[in-house]
């Protein structure tokens, strides 16, 4: 992938001054600053939405949500997908469904993983699968779930 595709943030950024963004007055001890503000996340959903709705074309698609973290985005997400299917000049079909996958036991991965939330993961055999997750950090959850299907 080309550098350009991706926002880049070095590790050594500090972060946008607080001044210059709208902070609930709750959260303004606990910060020091702002690494992503909210529009440029925003945007870069609705390009992500704009992106899936291309590759698809016209192909149906199951979206799956790994919940719980992946929820907000997820919902986000086919927010920006369905405006594009309302306003556009095509329309995508896609279904929703949800799924929890465990492999963590308090914040040790055990190595193992169980899904919970589908009756059967045949269902989605054969099907063209857009798959939100909101961290994958060793792979091994997402690696599972690729055998299970």
């Amino acid at each position: 992938m080309d550098p350009k595709d991706y926002v880049v943030i070095p590790d050594d950024f500090e972060g946008y001054s607080l001044n210059h963004f709208c902070i609930p007055p709750h959260y303004k001890d606990a910060l020091e600053s702002v690494f992503l503000p909210s529009g440029l996340i925003l945007n870069r959903i609705e390009r992500l939405a704009q992106d899936i709705v291309a590759h698809y074309s016209d192909k149906p698609f199951q979206a799956l949500c790994v919940l719980k973290g992946g929820y907000r985005f997820f919902a986000d997400l086919l927010d920006r997908i369905q405006q594009y299917n309302h306003f556009g000049c095509r329309s995508v079909p896609f279904s929703t469904d949800f799924i929890r996958m465990k492999s963590y036991v308090d914040d040790r991965s055990t190595g193992e993983v169980q899904v919970i939330g589908l009756d059967s993961m045949d269902d989605l055999s054969g099907k063209n699968l857009l798959i939100v997750e909101d961290i994958i950090d060793t792979g091994k959850t997402m690696k599972s779930y690729e055998e299970l299907c």
